[in-house]
């Protein structure tokens, strides 16, 4: 399970571009204008040995009264709740203000972690112009410059490492439990029937089924064995759109259900027939391809739709999932017990597929058998050669391809080459990820 940082502050003071620092990505809009961003953004983020879930927030104005500034500040407090570190943003350019007052009243209340950072300070004499800070009352304040990169890595640190010392979060953890325990997370839309499902499958209401989005509020874990081979289920409370996640009692929910994708062997996804592929599905289905956890889809309430919402549910899955090809895709009704069986078989499957064993000599040949069938396109003056591979990880499975010149490789060669390993190793219901390496010139650098 990762640890939960969420990036508080007043507007315009650059937690937009914290966060895309954190997250090595452009999740998140940046510009120089106050108000841009509303609702939670939720990203992972990893800076040396720390991997995390980091939030960001909207500007925070604790006692906005109504309208948008009001929701927003909802937002915030929510991701406050989820948080095991708040990092409070200020301006170290523009100095202190009244609002960055009121949002440090608003921490101080909390028992919870909070650490006071300044951004913007590239070039500044920190001993004199962050000295006003310390007046929040929220300790040691540290500079940082997230354009620039600047004192990133040690912010991650100093907000991380008393979680680790503590013992509440391991920089490692183990995929699978020690006892050959596989993991299935049940994630998907609220109300689509994620706890019917699971009820059915152990015969008895050990979860709190109703008609009704958000009934589960948190990841609840429930033993199980079938065939010999023990699960642990994990029954996610339902991720709806941010801008609809406004009940304060849903505030663990969102981060809860990240947590169980990432802590999981095996994600069954489910959707509702009676809805289609929605947003928000092809949003989760992201995120459990983006933590490389094997998947597996179940359309449910199957037998509540005609011929024709079938169809268009099928033309659906086609093209907002395209990126799931790999998976298998189960048509079920949990309430009536329709079709449960197979989806056991495709768990199974695609558990082998991620903890797939693959040798380098079997591989290196498939390489040679696919470059041969089909030569990579020549970028320029360099024609990309590869020369052996061999596997690099498990859960998802990674194959490393060394050669030359490799960076040249494009993305339409990388799905080839995925398809003929895929065929070869039968590795249906896992994301397989392909790293090129090229070998360094040993005559680099040396004189003729």
């Amino acid at each position: 399970m990762k640890p939960v940082l969420a990036l508080v502050g007043r507007p315009n003071v650059g937690k937009s571009t914290l966060f895309n620092r954190l997250t090595q990505s452009r999740d998140a809009i940046v510009a120089n204008f106050p108000g841009l961003t509303r609702d939670r953004h939720y990203g992972q983020g990893k800076q040396g040995a720390y991997d995390f879930i980091a939030i960001d927030t909207g500007g925070f104005e604790p006692d906005a009264s109504g309208g948008i500034y009001k929701e927003m500040a909802k937002q915030t407090q929510q991701a406050v709740a989820e948080a095991d570190v708040v990092i409070f943003v200020v301006d170290a350019r523009e100095g202190l203000s009244a609002q960055d007052h009121d949002i440090a009243n608003f921490l101080r209340k909390l028992s919870k972690p909070c650490v006071l950072t300044a951004n913007k300070a590239e070039g500044m004499q920190q001993g004199v112009q962050l000295a006003e800070f310390y007046e929040l009352g929220l300790g040691e304040v540290y500079p940082v410059s997230a354009a620039h990169g600047q004192g990133i890595r040690s912010l991650v640190e100093i907000a991380l490492e008393p979680l680790y010392v503590s013992g509440l979060f391991t920089k490692e953890e183990e995929e699978t439990a020690p006892d050959g325990t596989i993991k299935l997370a049940v994630a998907g839309r609220p109300n689509v029937g994620k706890s019917t499902l699971i009820n059915t499958w152990l015969g008895e209401e050990r979860l709190v089924a109703f008609d009704q989005p958000g009934t589960t509020r948190d990841a609840i874990s429930v033993p199980f064995e079938r065939g010999g081979q023990r699960y642990e289920l994990i029954d996610t409370a339902g991720l709806r759109r941010k801008g609809k996640v406004f009940e304060a009692i849903e505030k663990f929910s969102v981060v809860k259900t990240l947590q169980a994708i990432e802590s999981a062997n095996v994600v069954l996804l489910l959707l509702d027939a009676t809805q289609g592929v929605t947003d928000q599905d092809a949003h989760i289905a992201g995120f459990v391809l983006e933590s490389g956890r094997a998947v597996v889809l179940a359309v449910n309430k199957w037998d509540a739709v005609d011929a024709y919402q079938r169809e268009l549910l099928h033309r659906s899955i086609e093209a907002r999932l395209a990126f799931l090809k790999f998976a298998a895709i189960h048509l079920i009704s949990a309430k009536k017990r329709q079709g449960l069986g197979p989806v056991w078989g495709s768990i199974f499957q695609a558990h082998q597929a991620a903890m797939c064993k693959m040798s380098t000599p079997v591989l290196t040949r498939l390489l040679l058998e696919a470059v041969q069938f089909q030569a990579p396109q020549r970028s320029g003056m360099f024609r990309p050669k590869l020369r052996y591979a061999h596997q690099g990880g498990m859960n998802p499975p990674i194959i490393v391809v060394h050669g030359n010149s490799l960076e040249h490789v494009g993305a339409s060669y990388k799905r080839y080459l995925e398809g003929r390993f895929r065929k070869a190793f039968n590795l249906e219901g896992t994301p397989l990820r392909i790293e090129m390496k090229t070998s360094d010139n040993p005559f680099k650098g040396k004189d003729d």
